[in-house]
């Protein structure tokens, strides 16, 4: 069975899903428009999953996709619901700065948990959508076969040809490879992020060749040539996430969405700056202070403690050196403000056939 067949979409072509910049008028727009949109949901409580799974089906009738983030740990990072003290005072204090441009207030300690992942997993599983995809590891079988015994597809994301097979081991649907031009984080599981930075004219050819199963090609992609070069590289679909990011429907901020149509390639940088761990995204004001102060937490505190300053500058309108920019290398190639004529864009791409 194809995997347009399998998620019983029209297109070959899937939303990238946007943690924290995911919106459903955009998830809902590249569904109706026969590919698959995605929905981001990390963060997210259980009833606002089940709210959000809400509004797409009062949206679209056409499938979508729901995102998860595993319970991952990097070397360092502390449990999502057991923050350090020390650790947040130091951070804190050398934000001090960006706290006070943008006007509010530092955070005060203790810090609220995350949602726990459990939660988050039993919403999006009774939200039945087509597909459940997860960043940052392998789900568990007893994941996989509930999902399948609900009709839920089930794709992971790779970074290097290892984790593809690790997914595929794990009993997955299809993989995404993730090359590293993409914008946002870096789904690496087996190694540092930073040991698996493999490009996508790489990646994509050999995870075809170490897997069984469909490849999603994701990275860099962002009109019908990047789509065209995809499946001569042997991908059974695209993932496109700055070029739909740059669009009205999304949920990135104006000023958000102008820089990502004038960056270049060299632009963009990977830093652990606004998170804690590894993204892609265009260098701010934010960005360098955090660096040159040489103070930051581990992730997930790191994003948290930003969120402050993020969030107060995205509501106060063009304020993007305060925000997370995150882009990946093609973003300079984003034409289109709707995310019907990106698609559009995408589709021609896609050989006859497929």
């Amino acid at each position: 069975m194809s995997l347009t067949s399998q998620l019983g979409i029209d297109v070959p072509v899937v939303l990238g899903p946007f943690g924290g910049l995911s919106s459903v008028d955009l998830t809902a727009s590249v569904s109706e428009a026969g590919g698959l949109g995605s929905f981001g949901l990390y963060g997210y409580g259980g009833d606002r999953i089940r709210a959000v799974a809400a509004e797409l089906r009062a949206r679209t009738e056409r499938p979508f996709a729901l995102n998860l983030w595993l319970p991952h740990r990097e070397a360092g990072e502390h449990e999502a619901d057991s923050f350090d003290r020390a650790e947040f005072d130091r951070a804190v204090a050398g934000m001090a700065e960006l706290y006070a441009e943008a006007g509010v207030r530092p955070p005060e300690w203790p810090v609220a948990p995350l949602p726990a992942f459990d939660e988050q997993l039993e919403a999006a599983l009774d939200a039945r959508p087509a597909a459940l995809s997860f960043v940052f590891g392998v789900p568990s079988a007893d994941v996989v076969e509930e999902a399948h015994r609900r009709g839920i597809a089930v794709v992971g994301a790779a970074t290097t040809v290892a984790e593809a097979r690790a997914l595929e081991a794990g009993g997955v649907d299809a993989v995404v490879a993730s090359g590293a031009e993409a914008a946002g984080h870096r789904p690496s599981f087996l190694l540092e992020s930073e040991r698996s930075l493999v490009g996508g004219l790489s990646l994509i050819p050999q995870v075809v060749d170490a897997v069984g199963i469909p490849v999603i090609a994701a990275g860099g992609i962002a009109d019908r040539r990047g789509v065209a070069a995809s499946f001569a590289l042997g991908a059974s679909a695209v993932q496109a996430g700055t070029v739909f990011l740059a669009t009205t429907q999304s949920a990135a901020p104006a000023a958000h969405r102008a820089r990502i149509r004038t960056a270049l390639a060299n632009d963009t940088v990977l830093t652990r700056a606004m998170s804690g761990r590894v993204a892609r995204g265009l260098p701010n004001h934010a960005v360098r202070a955090i660096e040159q102060s040489g103070v930051g937490a581990t992730f997930p505190l790191q994003n948290i403690l930003t969120g402050v300053f993020r969030r107060a500058a995205q509501e106060q309108g063009d304020r993007p050196e305060l925000l997370s920019l995150w882009m990946g290398q093609s973003a300079g190639l984003s034409r289109y403000d709707d995310a019907a004529e990106v698609f559009a864009e995408l589709a021609a791409g896609v050989p006859e056939g497929m």
